[in-house]
This record gives structure tokens, sequence and C-alpha cells, in this order.
């Protein structure tokens, strides 16, 4: 009977244990396509304006802004109003990874022009994205968290000021 008891309770443990462990492995480290809510990127040798939200509503109060991933090309620096950051962290309800990362990019950026306007930039410049220790420095994807709960990431850049023709 003793034998029996000892038995179960390890199984329980080791159940548990298992069940722990595929719940702290739930949150997968994704990257994605920024075209997909960003928009066409301007062809090769063309002088880029920033890339402008096409998939998704711009608060009125940033719709100036534009936005530059990594190294991409923008005019020249007028004057650097310092770092930006921003991150957003949405529920992802019945959405697939890629929409919820996706949605959670989208709110990331809406809050970084926010943000550009209300320091009188006109763009945002070398923007990474992140998750945790995870960072992308791309002109064509971003990185993202999501689970099955939730998707989540940062955007950085600096917010500037860029000559206009």
């Amino acid at each position: 009977m003793k034998m029996r008891y000892t038995h179960g309770v390890v199984a329980i443990a080791v159940a548990f244990a298992a069940l722990s462990q595929t719940a702290q492995a739930g949150t997968e480290v994704k990257s994605l396509p920024l075209q997909a809510v960003l928009g066409q990127a301007a062809p090769a040798g063309q002088a880029t304006p920033g890339r402008r939200m096409q998939a998704v509503a711009q608060p009125q109060s940033g719709a100036d802004i534009a936005l530059f991933f990594g190294d991409e090309a923008h005019p020249a620096v007028r004057s650097q109003l310092g770092d930006a950051s921003e991150s957003a962290r949405i529920a992802r309800r019945t959405d697939d990874q890629t929409t919820a990362c996706n949605r959670a990019l989208s709110e990331a950026v809406d809050k970084l022009r926010t943000y550009a306007h209300d320091h009188n930039a006109n763009a945002i410049i070398n923007i990474r994205t992140s998750f945790h220790s995870t960072e992308t420095a791309s002109t064509t994807d971003f990185t993202c968290g999501v689970s099955g709960s939730a998707a989540a990431l940062r955007l950085r850049g600096d917010a500037v000021v860029l000559e206009t023709n």
C-alpha cells in the first residue's frame, strides 16, 4: 500500500514539473516582416521619406512622422532630439501568432509616432525591435515575443528633425 502511494505522489510530481516547464517555455521569439504592417519600402536607389502605416490607423498626432528601421537611408539629420523607446503588450484573443505580433508592432509604432510628435521630431531613425535580450536592427524584419495569451515587443530609435526639401 505504501509503495503505491509513493509511486502516485512521484507520478503527480513528474506531471506537475512537465506542465510547469511547458508553461515557462510557452513564449516564442519570432522574426516577422515589417512590410505587412508598415507597407512597401521605396524602390532600391530612391530616397525614401520613411515608412508610413498602411494596414492600421495612425493617430492624428503622429501621422507626419517618418520611420526608418535599422540602417535605412534617410535625409540628413538637422537636429538630434534623443532616444525614443516604446513597447507594446497585447492580449492575443483568438489571433494567430503573426497577427498578434503585427498588432503589437502597430500599437508600439503608434506610441513611437506620438512620442516623436510630442517632442517636435519629424522622424525616428535607427529603429531597432526587441523582445527581452533578442534585438533586431533590420530594415525588413522585426522581433516579437508571442505566447498563447499575449504578444509583446519594444521599439527603440533616435528622435530627430530631418532636413526637408
